[in-house]
C-alpha cells in the first residue's frame, strides 16, 4: 500500500510562505483547487516542494506537476530529480512528455504532425553565424528571439534593424551555451491578444485571453500582461484539442496557447505540458475533470493489479 495516492507538486517558495502577496495566493488558491478536486475522488493527497529530500517518493501513487516555477533556473539539478523520481513512482505529466515538451523543438514534431505552429526557425548551440546575418537568410526584419529552454519570457528579446546591432553580444554568448529560436513578430498578438486553452484528459475545458499592457509584447502577467475570461469557438477548441492529440503521449492536462498568425491562420504559440499557469480560479470545474482523469488511472492501475 501507498501512503499517498497523489503529491501535488510546487517549489519551495510557495510551501507556507510567510508572506502572501496576490501573486503567491493565486498559487496557493490553484493547487487547492486541485488539492480539494482529488480528495473529493477519495484520494490521499499532499503537496509539497519538487526537491524535497526528507520525502520518499516511492510512497506515493502519483507526482502531479502544478507550480514547480523555478525548473528552467535549476534545470541541471531539475533533471537529475527526474531521472531519480521517475525511476520510483509515475509522474504526470511523464517524465516522456516533460523531456519533449521542455525544448522548443517540440513544435517541429507538432508541425510534422499536421498542427500549424507559429513560423520558426531553430539556431542551434554553437552557431556561429551573426543575429543580423541569420535574419537576412530567413527574410525576417522584426522578430523574436528566445531560448528552445526558456520560461516566464527568459531571454526573449523582440529584435528590429534599430536594436539588432545592440543585441548580437548577448545572442553570441547565449547561442555559446544553449539553442535559440527565431521568430517573425506575430502583430496580431498584441492587436487580438493569445488564448490559451485548457485541455483536461484530451477535452477542452475553459479559456483565457492574455493581453499584454500597451507597449510590450509579452502577454505574461509577470510583464503587466492582463488576463480575461474568453468563450472560444468550435475551430479554437477542436485546433486544441487536435494539437493534445499530436503529443508524443496523451497528457492528462495541457495549455495550448493559440493565436491568429501573420497569414491570418490559427497558429500554436506554445504547449504548455510541464507546470502551466491553468487557471482554475476561473473555472474550478476544470480541476474536477482533472482529478476524474487521476482517479480513472489508479482505478485502471488497480484492476492490472
Amino acid at each position: 500500500m501507498k501512503k499517498y495516492d497523489v503529491i501535488i507538486l510546487t517549489d519551495k517558495r510557495y510551501v507556507n510562505p510567510i508572506e502572501i502577496n496576490p501573486y503567491t495566493k493565486n498559487v496557493l488558491d490553484e493547487d487547492n483547487y486541485v488539492k480539494i478536486a482529488l480528495e473529493n475522488q477519495g484520494l490521499k493527497v499532499n503537496r509539497l516542494s519538487w526537491d524535497d529530500a526528507s520525502f520518499d517518493w516511492s510512497t506515493t501513487r502519483y507526482v502531479l506537476f502544478r507550480t514547480t516555477w523555478d525548473y528552467f533556473d535549476r534545470f541541471s539539478e531539475f533533471s537529475e530529480w527526474l531521472n531519480k523520481v521517475s525511476q520510483q513512482t509515475i509522474l504526470l505529466n511523464s517524465e516522456r512528455i516533460i523531456r519533449w515538451n521542455i525544448d522548443k523543438h517540440y513544435l517541429q514534431d507538432l508541425q510534422q504532425n499536421g498542427v500549424h505552429i507559429c513560423e520558426s526557425y531553430f539556431i542551434e548551440q554553437g552557431t556561429t553565424q551573426s543575429l543580423k546575418e541569420l535574419s537576412n537568410q530567413f527574410g525576417l526584419k522584426e522578430f523574436v528571439l528566445k531560448p528552445c529552454i526558456s520560461g516566464a519570457a527568459r531571454h526573449t528579446y523582440k529584435t528590429n534593424p534599430e536594436n539588432i546591432e545592440t543585441l548580437e553580444a548577448v545572442f553570441s554568448e547565449l547561442i555559446t551555451e544553449e539553442a535559440m529560436i527565431l521568430q517573425p513578430f506575430q502583430y496580431n498578438i498584441v492587436k487580438k491578444g493569445e488564448i490559451s486553452l485548457m485541455v483536461m484528459n484530451g477535452k477542452f475545458t475553459h479559456a483565457v485571453l492574455k493581453i499584454a499592457k500597451s507597449g510590450d509584447f509579452r502577454v505574461q502577467d509577470d510583464f503587466g500582461g492582463s488576463v480575461h475570461s474568453y468563450s472560444p469557438t468550435q475551430e479554437e477548441i477542436d485546433f486544441a484539442e487536435n494539437a493534445v492529440k499530436a503529443c508524443i503521449d496523451l497528457p492528462i492536462y495541457a495549455r495550448v496557447d493559440i493565436f491568429t498568425d501573420n497569414n491570418d491562420k490559427l497558429a500554436i504559440a506554445e504547449l504548455e505540458l510541464i507546470e502551466p499557469e491553468l487557471w482554475f480560479r476561473k473555472h474550478p470545474a476544470a480541476a474536477d475533470e482533472l482529478a476524474k482523469g487521476i482517479k480513472q488511472l489508479i482505478n485502471k492501475d488497480e484492476k492490472v493489479i
